[in-house]
């Protein structure tokens, strides 16, 4: 199999898995969203990503001593600015909405993610025929994320789920959404960064598909350490800490596992389809890996039940906006 067409097709279980990774949170009704997020926060950012490193890339510490220490430490800082973006994420969706939220956030992480690399590494390739495919792939990322998010606006006010003016400011709500957007976006610009680390990691015995790890570890535990302080911050300020203990929540640390499983291999997945899509993997398997958590997440709404009762007007928006992704992806494919 042509190694390029491997990798779409990791992408798409990659995407898949992302995009279904919140599904558990249904079901642990008797926690709040900081209780959860707290759980799955040291499964998949404490717990999964040293366990995963340690399993697969052999001389650890020699890799992070040979390779320059400022790499790891941008490596490091960009999870860093990853965690500390999803803290406005949640403030953006309290001044701005879901939809709206997630339109700017997704759109602007799709992009800065995937022009940072091509731009910054690649920039003479921008008007070649692969460059010129990334930019239209990228350009329809953003109209079918903005088309979802019109009809998301819809959904929320048939249902009556429209931000209350008073509670915040949306010029202040877009001002979140653009910052978690582009922390978002460090996710890939930390990875393409950290291609010394994944380079070493294989001189010193790693398997090739596992060599990314050396640069997962440290981006993921950074990463961590905002999401941590953040639920802690949370779990404190609404007293939420009790919920730990209530009768039947013992499985739900076994759920917030799942979500970490889910996560965290999607993740493991997208550096492994990344790397089988050329020297721009990372410029077009950021947009398409945006594109199929959309569209998962998307189905998922409708087979949850989550469009019941909205009426047909928003579900057709939604579904065009995942046509037009779907679009987006048929144009990144051709890029790699």
């Amino acid at each position: 199999m042509n190694s390029a067409i491997a990798g779409v097709l990791l992408l798409v279980v990659a995407g898949i898995t992302n995009g279904s990774f919140t599904l558990p949170m249904k079901f642990t009704r008797e926690w709040a969203w900081e209780n959860t997020w707290l759980v799955w926060t040291i499964w998949a950012l404490v717990i999964f990503p040293p366990l995963m490193t340690l399993l697969t890339v052999p001389h650890l510490h020699g890799i992070y001593s040979t390779v320059p220490v400022t790499i790891t430490l941008i490596v490091a800082a960009c999870g860093a600015g990853w965690g500390i973006s999803q803290v406005f994420f949640g403030l953006a969706v309290d001044s701005a909405g879901i939809a709206l939220a997630f339109s700017i956030i997704l759109g602007i992480a799709a992009a800065v993610g995937a022009l940072f690399p091509l731009i910054r590494f690649h920039a003479d390739q921008i008007f070649t025929p692969s460059g010129l495919y990334v930019l239209a792939g990228v350009a329809l990322v953003i109209i079918g994320v903005g088309i979802c998010a019109k009809a998301g606006r819809k959904r929320e006010a048939a249902l009556g789920q429209s931000v209350d003016p008073n509670k915040a400011s949306m010029m202040r709500g877009v001002i979140y959404c653009v910052i978690s957007g582009v922390g978002s976006a460090l996710v890939n610009i930390g990875f393409t960064s950290g291609s010394q680390l994944a380079n070493a990691a294989e001189q010193a015995g790693a398997a090739k598909q596992w060599a990314p790890n050396a640069i997962w570890l440290p981006l993921m535990v950074a990463g961590g350490i905002p999401n941590l302080l953040y639920c802690i911050y949370l779990i404190r300020k609404n007293r939420t800490g009790n919920r730990f203990s209530r009768p039947r929540t013992s499985g739900y640390v076994l759920l917030a596992g799942i979500m970490g499983v889910f996560w965290f291999g999607s993740t493991l997945l997208y550096g492994i389809a990344a790397g089988k899509m050329g020297s721009l993997g990372t410029v077009v398997g950021w947009p398409l890996f945006m594109s199929l958590i959309v569209i998962t997440a998307s189905i998922w709404g409708v087979l949850t039940g989550e469009w019941r009762g909205t009426g047909k007007r928003p579900l057709q928006i939604m579904y065009g906006g995942v046509a037009v992704l779907i679009l987006a992806i048929v144009v990144l494919s051709r890029a790699s």
